[in-house]
């Protein structure tokens, strides 16, 4: 990893252009990219299931996945705010979602 400015990247990239440079700047061959990117998505899926730690940080991407419990709502009434009438509201169970945060080093870059 060089630490020299690249030039901004102006188009979405599709899986495989992604891949292809990710091989190109690392020397390594693209199924071996492919390993490591589905090694990483592995380890993210057990550290986020239900009795892992339910958090991991990738240290050069700059991002931390974390494991969020969403609280059950009781189904009441609420008003719209584009009519101001009153409307039913439904219940909702608890979850759990994933929530990504950009880690310093990502927001040095952006920034």
């Amino acid at each position: 990893m060089s630490s020299s400015r690249k030039s901004a990247i102006k188009d979405k990239q599709t899986k495989s252009q992604i891949l292809t440079a990710l091989a190109e700047e690392t020397g390594l061959a693209k199924k071996d990219v492919q390993a490591v990117l589905a090694a990483t998505k592995d380890l993210a899926a057990r550290h986020l299931a239900a009795r892992g730690s339910g958090e991991l940080t990738i240290p050069e991407v700059g991002v931390k996945l974390r494991r969020v419990k969403k609280a059950a709502r009781k189904a009441g009434m609420a008003r719209n705010p584009f009519t101001g009438e009153m409307v039913k509201v439904e219940a909702k169970p608890a979850s759990l979602s994933v929530r990504a945060t950009a880690m310093k080093a990502i927001k040095d870059v952006v920034i």
